[in-house]
């Protein structure tokens, strides 16, 4: 039986937190699903495509390097919901610090309850990448900054296309 992971974020932009949390779950399965939610109510920077293009430049090749099928799709129901339609028995989330771990402890039990057969990991993040989120980047980058630090270099380019000089 072949190991299905999801992924889920809004990805926008892809950060070098997502790139941590993605070497470490190709390591932990046979197939990784990067699910970019798509919320009605909220307006990201970035458009579904252009995450879709970020996700499959940034991830694919890291997934291909650990022998790891790679998908990404995008979902605007219930991550759980999402995870079950994949055929997922794992749902990856990343944890920077103790605030992320209560939150996350909260829904991994709500999504428990809802799908008993998914299974909640949690990947610690790396040191260096712990302080990165993916709001801080769009106002760095929104104030003229360089998040070169923060973001791999084709997600840096697209920021600049959004945020010129």
């Amino acid at each position: 039986m072949s190991r299905i992971a999801l992924y889920p974020g809004s990805f926008d932009p892809v950060t070098n937190g997502h790139l941590d949390v993605v070497r470490g779950a190709v390591r932990l399965c046979d197939q990784l699903i990067v699910a970019i939610g798509v919320h009605p109510g909220k307006k990201p920077l970035f458009t579904v495509e252009e995450r879709f293009a970020m996700v499959h430049e940034v991830f694919g090749p890291i997934a291909a390097k650990a022998g790891c099928a790679f998908d990404c799709t995008t979902y605007d129901n219930l991550t759980v919901t999402a995870a079950q339609k994949a055929g997922a028995t794992l749902m990856i989330r990343g944890l920077r610090d103790g605030t992320d771990l209560d939150y996350e402890m909260q829904i991994a039990g709500m999504n428990e309850t809802m799908a008993p057969e998914v299974q909640t990991v949690f990947l610690p993040a790396s040191v260096t990448v712990r302080p990165i989120t993916a709001t801080l980047v769009r106002q760095i980058a929104g104030m003229g900054g360089d998040v070169s630090a923060f973001v791999p270099p084709a997600v840096a380019a697209s920021l600049k296309t959004k945020f010129p000089s």
